[in-house]
């Protein structure tokens, strides 16, 4: 088993479909697909890519620390009592421990996420 992981940013392999929980809604419809490529740590440190189509949803991480790296799309972010910022092609990000706000995606959005649960 290799130690290194290839993320493919389009993959061809049937994604996992979701909608938001209906107490996250907060506008549009968006939808969700996975495309998870990767579990370490006893499935505690997961890898993938994620797409949403547009609409606005609370995002609330938890105890969840997340790597994102927007692919393609346009989002804004809101963090409760903080600012509002905008990611595109190209951008990375994170979202540690604790985060609130509002997750608006403008233009269907396709990122790299890496997600560590405690």
């Amino acid at each position: 088993m290799s130690l290194l992981t290839t993320i493919d940013t389009n993959p061809a392999f049937t994604p996992k479909e979701a909608l938001p929980l209906p107490e996250r809604l907060i506008s549009g419809t968006p939808s969700f697909k996975s495309w998870a490529q990767d579990a370490s740590k006893g499935e505690k440190v997961l890898t993938g890519v994620w797409e949403a189509t547009p609409g606005e949803t609370h995002s609330i991480k938890g105890t969840t620390f997340e790597f994102c790296h927007i692919i393609s799309g346009l989002v804004e972010i809101e963090e409760k009592g903080g600012e509002t910022k905008t990611y595109r092609a190209g951008d990375s990000f994170v979202m540690k421990p604790g985060f609130v706000g509002v997750w608006r995606t403008l233009e269907t959005v396709r990122k790299i996420y890496v997600c560590v649960y405690d």
